[in-house]
This record gives structure tokens, sequence and C-alpha cells, in this order.
């Protein structure tokens, strides 16, 4: 068993059948959220496209499927998906349109151990996992198995510094003066892109959610040649 296979984050066993319906449902309730969804939907469409619109893509964690309908619109895209949760996977083959559903094949996997040969895919698609990781070493055990996986591009998001957002969540993180397991982190924006380097990436583009507002930013990553 591989080092990478052990590592398990904290939270991931939470996701049942009821969370993970949970977890689709709340981006599709309020006018809040749907805007919302519809800024990182738009915003994960032009990484694509700065990821040079790749002809198969790998997106892990899945959720409930979420991005499916948007990595469906190339009609000729190889898409499979892989969540850590069976449930997630479920949630996802139940609700979304079934068309959808017959192109994507989906496996069972955490993202530090990936049942896929190297260079699989043309691009990882990672959304909503990398600002959970908060220990380096795993972070970094994470972006080596993408590195070994992907032939081209990364596409991910995570939350960074250097706006309102993260400002206020620092000011009141302070404030808790809280210990022990933390299962989110704002990202020092230049340690980031160090650890992207020292993995094997370079950075192709980035994409800000709100500019000088929002954590929330999507990296596009390119797989150095050696």
């Amino acid at each position: 068993m591989s080092l990478n296979s052990k590592i398990k984050l904290e939270f991931s066993e939470k996701y049942d059948s009821k969370h993970s319906l949970d977890y689709y449902k709340k981006h599709k309730e309020g006018l809040g959220r749907r805007l919302s969804n519809w800024r990182e939907q738009n915003i994960a469409g032009k990484a694509l496209k700065i990821a040079g619109n790749p002809s198969s893509v790998l997106d892990i964690p899945c959720g409930a499927g979420r991005f499916w309908p948007l990595l469906s619109e190339m009609p000729d895209r190889i898409i499979y998906a892989s969540d850590y949760s069976l449930s997630m996977i479920m949630v996802a083959k139940k609700i979304l349109d079934s068309y959808i559903v017959s192109r994507i094949p989906c496996f069972q996997a955490s993202a530090f151990s990936i049942n896929l040969k190297s260079d699989s895919v043309d691009s990882i698609f990672c959304m909503r996992l990398l600002h959970h990781i908060v220990d380096k070493e795993h972070r970094m055990a994470l972006l080596k198995e993408f590195n070994r996986v992907t032939r081209d591009t990364v596409c991910l998001s995570l939350w960074v510094d250097g706006n309102y957002k993260a400002w206020r969540r620092n000011r009141l993180e302070a404030s808790r003066n809280r210990k022990g397991y933390q299962n989110r982190f704002v990202a020092n924006s230049k340690v980031i892109e160090s650890e992207f380097f020292e993995t094997g990436f370079e950075i192709i583009g980035q994409i800000d959610f709100a500019r000088y507002y929002s954590m929330w930013r999507i990296y596009v990553l390119r797989k150095k040649r050696s």
C-alpha cells in the first residue's frame, strides 16, 4: 500500500446519502447560492478554455456531479468522474440527466491515490478540495498524484489571501482562538504557487471569483516537460 493511499481527510466520511443530496441541493437553493453557482460555473468554463479545451478530463472529487453539464458541453470530450464518497456518485447518477450520466464512467477513489495509469487524461478538474488540505505534506502528495495522472493540465480551485473575505476570515479565526484540527485554510498565494512549481507544474492562468472580495480562485496549471 502506498503512502498516499493512507491519507484521508477527517471530514471525508460524513458524506452519506443524505449529506450528499443536501450538498447537491445547497447550490440550487436561494438567489445568492444560485448566483454563486452561476459564477463558479462561468469561471470554471474559462479555466477549461485556458487549459485548451481538453479532450479528456478527470473530475475529482466529482461530488454530486455539479460540473458534469459544463464538462459535457464539448460533445466529443471523454469525461471520467471519481469521488471518495460512493454516495456522492450515486446521487449524481440519480439526479442528473441520463444522457450526461451515460457519458461519464465513475469510480470510487481518493484524490491522493487515483486508480489510473500515468498520463491517463489531458486534464484534471478539481473544484473545492484543496482549501480543505491544511497540511503541506498532504497538499504536495495530492499535487504529485495529479502530476502523475495528467498528461497536460490541471484546473483547481482554492481559497487565497489578498482579499476582503480572507481578511475577515482571519480576523474571525483569531478571535475564536481555535486549536486542534482545522479542515479549511486560506492559502498564501506565493506559498501555494511555489508548491505548484515544486510538484512539477507551471501556472498558465488564474481566475478570481470576485477579485479583491472573494477568496475563491481557480488556477490552471500545466505539467512541466522534462
